[in-house]
């Protein structure tokens, strides 16, 4: 017997919201994502559900998602918790070599510089600055890395466009894709 019928695959819209980062290089996974949670909704009818900060993107789709099946449910922000050199954890991490375990914290340290250099710098300068850093690790290519409003997912060009201004990135380390992000600015 079939759990889920066909006819309870649920299309969602997320506009502009699933089209950016992660949605660009991924076309429908946020749409497979808000299906499986929201059929797992349906099961649980939890109060409260928690998710990380490390997928910012994913986060802001499932608060959507809520939003738009109105579901009571509170979606709990999870802080990224962090390996002790930096590196935001992941399953991923225990496929990187002990070579690309010393290059991947790059990433985190360029990104907590680009937060103390921002007030120094146009957000076009940042990002430039930031994917140049990093690709002069060795085995580190940015696939993206967008400064964007918190709230809608838009990239932004100037810091006073919004009071909650995220950095996203996600960059290989040889074949493994990493992901992470910083606030610049918390509303």
């Amino acid at each position: 017997e079939e759990i889920y019928p066909e006819t309870d695959n649920r299309r969602f819209n997320f506009g502009s919201l699933e089209q950016v980062m992660e949605g660009k290089f991924r076309p429908g996974h946020f749409n497979g994502v808000a299906q499986v949670v929201s059929k797992l909704f349906d099961i649980t009818q939890p109060d409260r559900a928690y998710f990380g900060e490390k997928d910012f993107q994913q986060l802001t789709i499932i608060r959507a998602m809520v939003h738009q099946l109105n579901y009571p449910v509170k979606i709990v922000p999870c802080p990224i918790v962090r390996e002790a050199d930096g590196l935001a954890m992941s399953s991923r991490n225990r496929r990187l070599t002990p070579g690309q375990t010393k290059h991947a914290p790059v990433i985190y340290r360029t990104l907590l510089q680009s937060f103390d250099s921002k007030n120094h710098s146009t957000i076009s300068g940042l990002k430039k600055q930031v994917i140049e850093t990093i690709e002069k690790t060795p085995e580190l290519k940015v696939e993206y890395f967008e400064i964007i409003d918190g709230n809608t997912l838009q990239s932004i060009s100037e810091w006073n466009s919004t009071k909650y201004i995220i950095g996203c990135i996600a960059a290989f380390c040889g074949e493994i894709r990493l992901i992470d992000n910083i606030t610049y600015i918390n509303n």
